[in-house]
């Protein structure tokens, strides 16, 4: 195992304790605000530190008496067993303060803007896309987050064509960053008399929200037209002018927002747009940083079959990391941690492997 920079985490711990003693002492509110959120953000490090600290000198006690020749035959097997348990200890924070000093996605604390579109399959794929929004909406839900329909366009038959949605949330995008890609779903469509079993697919994309800082849309390069919308009725169903398509000269992007309140769309398609600008620049940084692009579990290409949902075996298969679990009911009623959590490893065992903890 590397090893790890004891001098850097010493700083950590004493700055912890430092911001530790100055909040309890008292502080006019702005101060205890910047203090406390600097505090959370080393909160983990440092704990685990002491833990750590604590474990080596549990274990420098322990050899110290199976170094005693005095020491009798039963305490020496009860050391014996002991010694096994503290290695294993600090084997596991050592792992856990590696994974801490890699180098973070600064987006990964963001809300982030779901976007999902029916591929190949015609309205079996609508119904999918449909089941896969209902499955995020479900996580969200069970993770406290807000969820927010964008844009909808409906199927014939149901599901969506596309649909885009913001979900607002501490680290939303760490949890959904992993989630773009081709999602493709093996079942027996509901108007299928044959029972045969067909493949459809639909895609996936997350995107980090983008403030207004971390893009300029300069007002040449936009192309602004309020439209009446057009609807086959329900709850989208929209009759005023106040439909909102914005062009993105320079890179082409085109979004189109409708809705009752013309100044809610444009703010929308704007907050859209920044996402997608924004997603642009990382991806294009990312691609300049060779090393770091082969770390990635499958995050940046959006063409990439990612996932595969078996219906009539009940099974669930990640291709990226080759895993394979026998409940996608539960992961289609929102039960996504098992998965997430084991792609979320898989990258940063690949980043541990890579960077090392320098």
């Amino acid at each position: 195992m590397t090893e790890l920079p004891t001098e850097r985490l010493n700083q950590v711990v004493k700055r912890y304790e430092m911001l530790e003693a100055q909040m309890a002492a008292g502080v006019d509110p702005d101060a205890y605000v910047k203090l406390s959120s600097e505090y959370a953000e080393i909160q983990d490090m440092a704990l685990k530190v002491r833990e750590l600290r604590k474990a080596e000198a549990d274990k420098a006690g322990i050899e110290a008496m199976l170094a005693d020749a005095a020491t009798d035959k039963e305490m020496r097997e009860l050391a014996e067993a002991e010694i096994d348990e503290v290695n294993e200890r600090i084997e596991r924070l050592e792992k856990a303060i590696q994974i801490l000093l890699l180098p973070r996605d600064m987006a990964d604390e963001r809300s982030a803007i779901l976007e999902i579109r029916a591929g190949t399959g015609g309205d079996e794929a609508a119904l999918f896309a449909g089941d896969l929004f209902r499955m995020y909406e479900r996580y969200a839900a069970s993770k406290g987050w807000k969820v927010e329909l964008d844009s909808a366009s409906e199927g014939e038959k149901g599901g969506y064509k596309e649909i885009i949605a913001s979900i607002s949330g501490r680290g939303v995008f760490a949890a959904l960053k992993f989630e773009s890609g081709v999602h493709r779903v093996q079942r027996v469509p509901d108007t299928e008399t044959q029972g045969r079993i067909h493949t459809s697919a639909a895609t996936v994309a997350v995107l980090p929200e983008a403030e207004e800082v971390d893009v300029e849309i300069k007002p040449e390069d936009v192309r602004l037209e309020t439209l009446r919308a057009s609807s086959a009725g329900g709850q989208h169903a929209n009759t005023t002018d106040s439909s909102v398509r914005i062009t993105h000269i320079p890179t082409g992007i085109v979004l189109l927002q409708a809705g009752r309140s013309q100044h809610q769309n444009r703010a929308k398609a704007f907050q859209i747009l920044r996402a997608k600008l924004y997603d642009l620049q990382r991806s294009k940084a990312d691609s300049e940083r060779s090393e770091s692009r082969r770390t990635q579990v499958g995050s940046g290409d959006r063409s990439e079959r990612i996932r595969t949902y078996n219906f009539p075996q009940g099974r669930l298969t990640d291709h990226r990391i080759n895993l394979t679990l026998y409940k996608l009911d539960r992961v289609m009623e929102g039960d996504l941690d098992e998965i997430i959590d084991a792609l979320t490893a898989d990258h940063q065992s690949k980043l541990l492997a890579e960077f090392g903890t320098n």
